[in-house]
């Protein structure tokens, strides 16, 4: 008999294919990670064009100024921001010593007057090397701009108004460095109309406009927006004073500060200008 051999089939072994890692990213990925990091620099490290967007965050700027004049005299007897009478008062009393105390006091009057030059200086030194319109210089200098108010406020919530002494000094100091900053930025924008403090050159521009009553007259309406600005936000802020207490005011007045630094995101740039090379092309 023939021997029948019988072959046992085994099953094929499974096939281990290896997946993707899918934590590791493509290199697609890196380079669109690298594209939106790169155009958010660039966006950035641009100039801020002077627009009607500008005029608006100016504006809105010295609504906040005027708040704050509106607590600082009732309160300390002297301007945060408006250094005419700071200048007269100081130097009325070089003659008429006694007055202080009574009219006005000295210490705070030097410190707003004193911090208002120093963050004048020091923020169009920057400016100068940096370049005056950058966004990003823009944003950190109204961001610093906002914490000095933001700080004005929180001491006075946590000691209250103290007319003189070494916390009116700091918070009157606080207010009028960050107010010197914001005038001298508000210039780098070319809207000398809009100084967001002093109203003085202001009124006299307006009254002698030979355009007053054209219809077409931008440095006209920037005058008028800006002043009534200024009296709109001493108003308000004369309100919160009566009605929530000057901390509170002031605690208005850094909010919409840190609302325009915002803003500030949102500003179209100046275009690039052409060189001779692609004028000619």
């Amino acid at each position: 008999m023939s021997e029948t051999t019988t072959t046992i089939l085994e099953p094929p072994l499974p096939i281990h294919r290896e997946k993707p890692a899918t934590d590791v990213p493509l290199p697609s990925q890196h380079s669109e990670d690298k594209s939106i990091i790169s155009r958010a620099w660039r966006h950035m490290l641009e100039d801020v064009r002077p627009s009607g967007f500008v005029e608006f965050e100016l504006v809105f700027l010295t609504f906040c100024t005027g708040i704050q004049d509106a607590i600082s005299f009732p309160d300390y007897h002297c301007f945060a921001s408006n250094q005419t009478g700071n200048t007269v008062f100081l130097f009325t009393a070089l003659v008429l010593p006694w007055l202080d105390g009574d009219s006005f006091y000295v210490p705070n009057i030097g410190s707003a007057l004193g911090f208002f030059l120093l963050g004048g200086w020091v923020t169009g030194q920057i400016s100068h090397i940096v370049g005056p319109r950058v966004r990003l210089w823009l944003l950190c200098c109204n961001l610093i701009q906002s914490i000095l108010v933001f700080a004005a406020a929180a001491l006075q919530f946590k000691y209250g108004v103290i007319p003189q002494g070494t916390v009116a000094v700091i918070v009157v100091g606080l207010l009028g460095f960050a107010s010197g900053s914001q005038v001298v930025q508000s210039r780098s924008m070319k809207m000398t109309e809009i100084s967001t403090a002093m109203a003085t050159a202001a009124w006299v521009d307006l009254i002698i406009d030979p355009k007053l009553f054209k219809v077409q007259n931008r440095p006209r309406t920037r005058r008028v927006m800006f002043l009534l600005a200024l009296a709109g936000g001493t108003l308000v802020g004369a309100g919160i004073y009566r009605t929530a207490g000057s901390a509170t005011a002031i605690l208005t007045s850094a909010a919409g500060k840190l609302l325009v630094t915002i803003m500030y995101l949102f500003n179209s740039a100046e275009r690039p200008k052409k060189t001779e090379g692609d004028a000619n092309c």
